[in-house]
C-alpha cells in the first residue's frame, strides 16, 4: 500500500539545513526534506505520505511531506547533472564529486576504514577516535542501506556540532551530504582525497531492514564495503554488531550479521572485539581489545545514543564492541597520520 493526505502545518518543532520537522492540525507529526520539498512553513498546505505510520513502521510516528501546496512551484539548480532518487518523483539534481574532480587519487594510502552496521554505532566510533587519537579526522560516509537523506540524521547534526568529524559523504543514492557520491568506493577516495580524512567510519543512515534469513538484510553492505577499503589501499576494520540484550538469539552475543559479513567479504579484514567476546574461528585478524568506559566517553561529548531502543547501561555489549572499532582505529592511525 502507498496512503497519502493533505494538512496543514500548524507548529514547526525543528529546522535545520535540509530537514524542517512540523506539527499538522490533526495533531500528527512530519518532516520534510526541503532539498526535495523547497521551504516549509507555518500555515502552509502539504501532501504527506503516511504509509509508514498507517503500517506502524519505525519512522518514530512521522509522516513524509511530500509536496507543499502553498509553495508551488519549486526549482533550484542543481551543481551537476548527476542525480539521486532517480526515475522517481523526488528525483534530485545533486551532482557528484566524481564530476568535478575525474582524475581523482584513489590510493587510500593505509587509512584506516571502520565500517559499520547500524548508524548508532557511527558516533561510538567517532567518540573513541577522539580520546583515543585527538585531533583526528573522522570522515563519515553514509550508504544507502538505510533513511537516504543525511538531514534526517539527528547524530550526525551532534557529531558536526561536536566537530567529531570533519565532513560527510552520501553513497549511492544517499544525499545531502558535503560531497556526493556515486558508489561506495569513490566516496571513500573522495573522503580521503577532499576531506583530507586520517579515518573514515562507514555505515548506512538511521534505519535498518532485515528479515531473519542468513542473507535478508541491509547490513550485508558491510561486506562490499570492507572490499572496497581493502582493494583501494585503505585498512578495512569491521565494526561488529554485538548484544547481551537482543530478545532475538540470533542477536545474542556477535550477531548472525556480522558472521555473515565476515563470511561474504573477500579480503581478509581486521576485526575488533572488546576482550569478552571469543572470536569464532575464521580467516580474519582478531583485535580483543579493552574499550574503557563507553557510558563516561559519550557523557564527555553530551551524546545521548540508543540502538534499538537500548542505551549504554541497557546493553553495554554493543557500545563496547562499536567502541572497540575505534579504538583499533586509533592505534592504525597513528601509523598513518
Amino acid at each position: 500500500m502507498t496512503a497519502f493526505a493533505t494538512g496543514t502545518v500548524t507548529e514547526i518543532l525543528m529546522e535545520r539545513e535540509g530537514l524542517v520537522r512540523v506539527r499538522l492540525e490533526d495533531g500528527s507529526r512530519a518532516y520534510a526534506l526541503t532539498q526535495l520539498t523547497g521551504p516549509v512553513g507555518l500555515h502552509d498546505e502539504v501532501v504527506v505520505n503516511t504509509t509508514a505510520v498507517d503500517r506502524g513502521l519505525g519512522t518514530g510516528g512521522w509522516h513524509v511531506v511530500h509536496w507543499n501546496l502553498t509553495r508551488a512551484p519549486f526549482r533550484e539548480e542543481g551543481p551537476g547533472h548527476l542525480m539521486k532518487l532517480r526515475y522517481t518523483s523526488v528525483q534530485v539534481d545533486t551532482g557528484a564529486g566524481e564530476e568535478d574532480d575525474p582524475d581523482l587519487d584513489v590510493d587510500l594510502g593505509g587509512v584506516p576504514v571502520v565500517v559499520a552496521g547500524l548508524h548508532s554505532q557511527v558516533p561510538i566510533v567517532a567518540a573513541t577516535l577522539a580520546r583515543d587519537l585527538p585531533g583526528t579526522r573522522v570522515a563519515y560516509v553514509m550508504t544507502d542501506g538505510g533513511a537516504l537523506p543525511i538531514a534526517l540524521s539527528d547524530v550526525v547534526a551532534d557529531l558536526r556540532a561536536r566537530d567529531l568529524i570533519c565532513g560527510t559523504v552520501t553513497a549511492g543514492h544517499a544525499f545531502g551530504g558535503d560531497i556526493e557520491a556515486l558508489n561506495v568506493p569513490s566516496a571513500l577516495a573522495l573522503a580521503k582525497s577532499r576531506l583530507a580524512a586520517d579515518v573514515i567510519v562507514v555505515g548506512m543512515g538511521p534505519g535498518v531492514a532485515g528479515t531473519g534469513s542468513k542473507l535478508g538484510f541491509t547490513g550485508l553492505e558491510v561486506a562490499p564495503a570492507l572490499d572496497a577499503a581493502a582493494w583501494l589501499g585503505g585498512s578495512p576494520i569491521a565494526c561488529l554488531r554485538c548484544s547481551d540484550a537482543d530478545g532475538r538469539e540470533r542477536h545474542r552475543g556477535v550477531s548472525h550479521h556480522s558472521l555473515t559479513v565476515l563470511e561474504a567479504v573477500r579480503s581478509v579484514v581486521d576485526v575488533a572485539a572488546p576482550i569478552e567476546v571469543a572470536p569464532p574461528e575464521n580467516r580474519h585478524r582478531w583485535h580483543l581489545v579493552e574499550p574503557g568506559d563507553v557510558a563516561e566517553l559519550l557523557a564527555a561529548h553530551d551524546l545521548s545514543i540508543r540502538s534499538m531502543g537500548r542505551g549504554v547501561s541497557e546493553d553495554p555489549l554493543f557500545f563496547r564492541a562499536a567502541a572497540a572499532a575505534g579504538v583499533v582505529a586509533a592505534e592504525m592511525g597513528r601509523e598513518t597520520r
